[in-house]
């Protein structure tokens, strides 16, 4: 059988895959929205969308506004109007309107007019450090500059689109209304193009006066790039730089403005000439200077500008307020007194994390399908005394199922929802078997210490997670094996969503391409759907602005409940005269620890904590989005204990004082 593919099938099918995948957005859409609400965050993803549309919106009316005007009058210019091409104008209107959001799109960065937004609500005594050369406050090079930058961007193309515009109309319609023509004899005559009409224009001139200032204004800031200039031995403003590059951008700015005159005057060649001068004295006049009289006196020359990028590399990486420098002055033949040390003895960490995650998971993991993650090093009071214990959740992985498990629907979505328990052992004793003395082993729980305990083990939310999982529905949800019986639970807290209304159902059914969710007959009028399981990409959704350390690690509350804790850390590459490093996947030279977060492992709930009050990003932050931040003060107690200084920061902040533990500039 032939499929004859007519125009009109082709066109439906288009149609319909165009609205399959608009439905599955939507879908996707209503189920965030619940997501959100069972965080407690709609005020905050109102506050998101708003942030993210609305700076781009704006541009996109400006550009089209600009790009309306000098398409009518490069149309009048031309001799007609848009009210004589009704048709026409309609198509201009659309045409422009999409020009400007692609304008909009290149240039307009809506984080950093929020940002912008954010630092402007900052007291002044946020603002922290001042560069030396130009005594702005850090808050201006993270906030402002970059607003003014994205300004200007915007200016500087929608002065350039706009004048490509107004040409384009004029030639278009000069050459619709004039020509060309056939002859008599055959021969076609074409029309003569005007084109000193378009450059002496009063629109064109406009344009370019607008451009100049723009331009202007662009070298103006630039200045503030030299601070954040890498001269190989230094970052930031240097002798040259401050003696020679200064005062030759200030006289490419007088130029640039003077030549606003030349425009006006039509005195095109003498304009071009004078800026060509002006930029190729910029560049050639430094170079010559430090080859002839820097670099022959480069030690005392640079050195206070050495000096100064010493000083604010170690402010942006708080070497200045977090590094403390000791004096050792024991001798090394001197004995050490055990009992005098008895604590730090007692808390020397004998067994490596890697040979404890693999022995934890030949004797612990009790199932395929049972896994141990990762392994992390905390502090627990034991016994009365202070420990050093090692602590490794387990996890479940149904992707470890035997293969005929795996394949029936039911059993990732409604049995095998959760893991189970962690094991816990002392980091400095192993059994004569060469094992480790586990405090906390087995499901159910075995917790071998009255310090400790476990009310809440099931492990609903952590590092490896699958998804969407349906609870409290008519099916029973697996717990832990006992023996050759396996033992069930049903879902008592708070996390997830209703799911039970057919709406729910349908855009979930929808939203995952899976029609079981609406079929299956297990979901009851209590049933809840739980989405975004994993803690990782359950906070980067809640606040995808900050930089989330790879490494969430578990701790056991007084109550018995588990809960993940994660570092967030504020960022930056613009802080003046600091040294970029690398960190993840991009460079960075300002670092902040600036916030922990709290996963509850049962619950799913989250919960933000400014541990940097100094740090101006998190504090713009925190005025943006005042319900998803709190203050340190108000982690419980028994948390904070576990806080700790995490590894991501204490390695940069390594690689910093490798080199700046000197002070001295030579």
């Amino acid at each position: 059988m032939r499929l004859d593919w007519t125009p009109g099938i082709a066109l439906l099918l288009v149609v319909f895959i165009f609205l399959l995948s608009m439905a599955r957005r939507a879908a996707g859409w209503v189920l965030d929205y619940q997501w959100w609400r069972e965080m407690g965050q709609v005020e905050t993803l109102i506050n998101m969308v708003l942030y993210s549309v609305l700076p781009q919106l704006a541009v996109t009316l400006v550009g089209f506004v600009s790009l309306w005007i000098a398409h009518a009058r490069g149309m009048k210019a031309a001799g007609t109007r848009l009210g004589e091409h009704p048709l026409y104008a309609k198509a201009s209107v659309l045409g422009a309107l999409f020009l400007a959001y692609v304008c909009s799109s290149m240039t307009a960065s809506s984080w950093s007019a929020v940002l912008f937004l954010g630092g402007r609500q900052l007291p002044a005594e946020a603002a922290g450090w001042h560069d030396p050369v130009f005594q702005k406050p850090l808050s201006f090079y993270l906030f402002e500059l970059p607003f003014y930058d994205m300004m200007l961007g915007v200016l500087l193309i929608l002065t350039i689109v706009s004048g490509l515009a107004y040409a384009g109309a004029f030639l278009f319609w000069s050459a619709k209304l004039r020509g060309p023509r056939v002859l008599s004899d055959g021969s076609v005559e074409w029309p003569e193009f005007d084109f000193g009409r378009i450059l002496h224009s009063s629109f064109t001139k406009a344009v370019l006066v607008l451009f100049l200032i723009t331009f202007a204004a662009e070298r103006f800031l630039d200045r503030y790039d030299l601070l954040t200039g890498d001269h190989g031995f230094m970052v930031g403003v240097d002798y040259i730089d401050e003696h020679i590059k200064l005062p030759l951008r200030w006289l490419t700015i007088a130029a640039t403005l003077a030549s606003i005159g030349l425009v006006i005057t039509s005195k095109w060649r003498v304009m071009a000439i004078s800026l060509v001068a002006v930029i190729l004295v910029e560049k050639l006049v430094p170079t010559v200077v430090h080859g002839v009289y820097v670099r022959p006196n480069e030690i005392s020359l640079e050195k206070p500008y050495i000096q100064r990028h010493i000083a604010a590399t170690r402010s942006a990486f708080t070497l200045d307020r977090r590094a403390k420098e000791f004096e050792h002055k024991a001798r090394l033949d001197a004995r050490i007194d055990p009992n005098k040390n008895k604590a730090i003895f007692d808390n020397v960490r004998l067994w490596d994390w890697r040979a404890f995650h693999d022995t934890v998971t030949q004797i612990q993991a009790l199932r395929p399908y049972y896994v141990f993650h990762g392994t992390d090093v905390d502090r627990y009071q034991l016994d009365g005394e202070l420990r050093q214990v090692l602590l490794t959740p387990r996890e479940l992985d149904v992707r470890q199922l035997p293969p005929d498990a795996r394949s029936r629907w039911m059993n990732p979505h409604f049995i095998y929802t959760h893991g189970y328990g962690m094991v816990l052992a002392e980091a400095n004793k192993i059994t004569p078997d060469g094992l480790p003395v586990l405090y906390i082993q087995n499901a159910p729980a075995e917790v071998k210490t009255k310090d400790l305990r476990l009310t809440r083990p099931e492990i609903y939310y952590g590092e490896i997670a699958h998804e969407p999982i349906f609870v409290r529905s008519g099916q029973p949800e697996f717990n832990y094996p006992s023996g050759a019986e396996n033992v069930h639970t049903r879902y008592e807290g708070k996390g997830g969503f209703p799911i039970a209304s057919l709406a729910l159902r349908l855009a979930a059914t929808v939203a995952h391409a899976d029609w079981n969710i609406l079929l299956t007959g297990f979901l009851t009028g209590e049933s809840r759907m739980m989405i975004r399981r994993n803690v990782h990409a359950r906070v980067e959704e809640l606040a995808g602005f900050l930089h989330w350390d790879p490494d969430a690690y578990m701790v056991i509350t007084p109550e018995g409940r588990l809960v993940w804790m994660m570092d967030g850390y504020t960022k930056s590459d613009a802080h003046p005269y600091s040294l970029r490093v690398r960190m993840g996947g991009e460079t960075v030279n300002y670092l902040r620890n600036a916030v922990k977060a709290t996963v509850d492992a049962y619950d799913g709930e989250i919960r933000f904590y400014i541990f940097d009050e100094q740090d101006p990003i998190i504090r713009a932050y925190a005025a943006l989005f005042p319900k998803l931040f709190r203050k340190a003060a108000e982690m419980p107690p028994s948390l904070r204990e576990h806080a700790r200084y995490p590894l991501t920061q204490f390695q940069v902040q390594a690689e910093i004082y490798r080199t700046f533990h000197m002070r001295d500039a030579e």
